[in-house]
């Protein structure tokens, strides 16, 4: 589960690639899953750097007003990690962040998986 620090509600990670290994029964992720088929929407989006919630809190008089989140994130998750690797892309840790460019910053809040796996 994903959380943004200007999003209503937390979402679910979705990695689509099944050639990836599997952790316990999930597949693996890199920091290469930041698109929107990955990270799909955090509810409502609260921030005004996002022009649509701009507009609609001035239309409102300044009430802040949130709009439909539409994540845009312009890069991959950073730092991954620096010893496990899946196919050749830093694997997803828990302490991986990225940003959306409306200045939310998305973390991992709960990684689904503990699991240890060794990845050739």
């Amino acid at each position: 589960m994903l959380q943004c620090s200007f999003g209503t509600t937390p979402c679910s990670l979705t990695v689509a690639d099944a050639s990836r290994p599997l952790c316990g029964n999930m597949l693996m992720a890199t920091i290469q899953d930041y698109t929107p088929s990955n990270i799909p929407t955090f509810g409502m989006c609260q921030t005004l750097n996002n022009p649509q919630v701009s507009t609609a809190t001035s239309a409102a008089m300044g009430t802040l007003t949130p709009q439909p989140c539409v994540p845009a994130i312009t890069a991959p998750w950073a730092p991954g990690s620096g010893m496990l690797k899946v196919k050749g892309v830093p694997a997803l840790t828990d302490s991986c962040t990225c940003s959306c460019m409306w200045s939310g910053m998305i973390s991992i809040k709960n990684p689904g998986n503990s699991a240890i796996a060794t990845v050739k």
